[in-house]
């Protein structure tokens, strides 16, 4: 038997749910990429290779994804460095902004950018005086920058909270300097969160529709031309042909961060404690100084993200008409179907893909199911999914099948593309549960659906609320995965803000995208207050 695991007898309920996971991750994760297979034909092919404006294009793409992952992974690794190991003053302030950013729907950050640093940008017009463009490679990369470094941040804390301090402590006692500890302890036993920072990333940046769409300009990526390929010209399999091009760099990162992770299985296992014990000595002051000074300009520039926001819905027209005007917020309330729509799908769809990643995570991890190993893989596969191109496949799937529920299309878009994450989170809750709870549970007569439903899942209530934040969150925000799937009865509050900003429409584009903000920190905030007083009642009953 495995260690770690359960071996007992299976009851109808486990089979029946082992079934229907199968069938959930047969159906929406390999079927419709098989139909985008089925719909590019060889002279598609042909186009996209022959063609300059396609190579130009996956030029772009290769560059921007190695750039903004990299810069992501790197200021993300050393803020986390800094809240972690450093000695900084107002440290729960600056612990607190990357979190606050992962909790403001994604599409903020290209808006943001625009009044931020475009023409008429806060920045660069009216602080530093100049008349300049960000638009194109430059501009995006600042902008995916800052709205992915806070993912990245969030997985290196995880890491390097997880290092026994001990052991950077006995290379000190052995004379390493700082910066040995560092660069021969610290740094190597951070590489898997650094991998699975840069898979998530990489991929997120691959699929990151907003952002080129509306900073990168005439520096065109993949994920664009995917877009205008099948709205603007029906070009159906170059469309799809662009979108497999994507999914090639996924599998790749996917299969090396699987087997990276396997790798350094047993030495991560022997690591464990808290980080913040030897976190006060681990950088001198001047170093310290350094940290401060990289942490308060990034979290200047998030927070001056939100600040945007608040300004560009109060203001006539942003850049050149300043006075105060309550207009756009008026307006909002034309687009309130909006709002409704993509608040419930955003919710169901992270109560789907937490209970599936939640179902998937016990079997796969506490079980010993013949197929446990099968499922940890089918479940992460999402994450090489680039979100464009699995968008497509479900449009592509249900015009075979001639289906028509754009709602639903969208939940379970949004569903199978937050799932991985998801599942990671659900494990790591799991992990830290006895085994002798199932055993216990399974003494007194219980099954496993019953020992999952009333022992595990209430006693990991913040874990699975974690999840729910994340996939609720970015379902609110959420363009690439949604954007084929679409109509005029299921229009998203995203998508709104998306053309808005495209017709230049600043102000109600800040005002929609500061409502459906503030309508996200709401729901997560009364979340987060019942899943409290649930956690208390789990713990402090009898």
């Amino acid at each position: 038997m495995k260690s770690g695991t359960i071996k007992t007898n299976k009851s109808w309920s486990t089979i029946f749910t082992i079934a229907f996971l199968w069938l959930f991750y047969s159906l929406f994760v390999i079927v419709p990429v098989f139909f985008v297979l089925l719909s590019a034909g060889r002279q598609d092919f042909e186009a996209v290779f022959c063609t300059t404006r396609f190579l130009s294009s996956i030029k772009n793409t290769v560059i921007e994804c190695i750039s903004s992952t990299l810069v992501s992974v790197v200021f993300g690794y050393i803020y986390a460095y800094a809240v972690v190991r450093g000695n900084l003053p107002f440290r729960k302030f600056f612990a607190a902004v990357p979190v606050i950013h992962m909790v403001t729907p994604p599409f903020v950050g290209g808006l943001s950018f625009i009044l931020l640093f475009g023409r008429q940008g806060f920045i660069t017009k009216t602080l530093l005086g100049l008349d300049i463009s960000l638009y194109g490679f430059w501009g995006l990369l600042l902008s995916q920058v800052l709205c992915f470094f806070p993912l990245a941040y969030l997985i290196c804390v995880q890491t390097l909270t997880g290092i026994n301090p001990a052991i950077e402590q006995a290379a000190r006692s052995m004379g390493a300097g700082r910066s040995k500890i560092f660069f021969t302890v610290t740094l190597p036993l951070s590489l898997s969160g650094i991998a699975s920072a840069l898979l998530f990333i990489a991929v997120s940046v691959l699929s990151d529709f907003g952002n080129p769409l509306i900073v990168g300009g005439r520096f065109k990526v993949l994920a664009v031309e995917v877009y205008t390929q099948l709205t603007g010209w029906l070009n159906t399999g170059t469309s799809a042909v662009l979108g497999l091009i994507l999914l090639v760099p996924s599998v790749i990162l996917f299969i090396a961060q699987n087997k990276m992770m396997k790798k350094n299985a047993l030495k991560l296992a022997t690591i464990g404690g808290k980080g913040s014990a030897a976190s006060n000595n681990s950088v001198s002051k001047a170093a310290n100084i350094m940290l401060t000074i990289f942490c308060s300009f990034l979290s200047f520039l998030i927070l001056a993200q939100l600040f945007s926001l608040f300004a560009g819905a109060f203001q006539k027209l942003w850049g050149i008409n300043t006075s105060f005007t309550i207009d756009h917020i008026k307006a909002v309330w034309g687009y309130k179907t909006h709002l409704f729509n993509s608040i419930v799908l955003a919710f169901i769809s992270a109560v789907a893909a937490t209970s599936i990643a939640a179902v998937t995570a016990y079997f796969s991890q506490r079980t010993h199911i013949s197929s446990g190993s099968a499922l940890d893989t089918v479940s992460q596969l999402p994450s090489a999914i680039p979100g464009t191109l699995f968008g497509i496949a479900l449009a592509y799937g249900a015009h075979a099948v001639k289906f028509r529920g754009s709602a639903l299309l969208i939940v379970i878009a949004m569903t199978v593309s937050y799932l991985p994450f998801s599942y990671r989170i659900c494990s790591s809750t799991f992990s830290r549960l006895k085994l002798t709870l199932d055993e216990a549970g399974r003494s007194l007569g219980a099954d496993r659906f019953k020992v999952f439903t009333s022992i595990i899942l209430p006693l990991s209530a913040g874990g699975i609320f974690s999840s729910f934040t994340y996939d609720f969150v970015r379902g609110v925000g959420t363009l690439s995965s949604v954007i084929f799937l679409v109509s005029f009865k299921t229009s998203l509050a995203s998508v709104k803000i998306l053309n808005l900003a495209e017709q230049g429409d600043w102000g109600k584009s800040a005002a929609l995208a500061l409502v459906l903000t503030l309508i996200t920190f709401i729901i997560l905030g009364v979340g987060r207050v019942l899943i409290r007083r649930f956690e208390y009642n789990i713990w402090n009953s009898d």
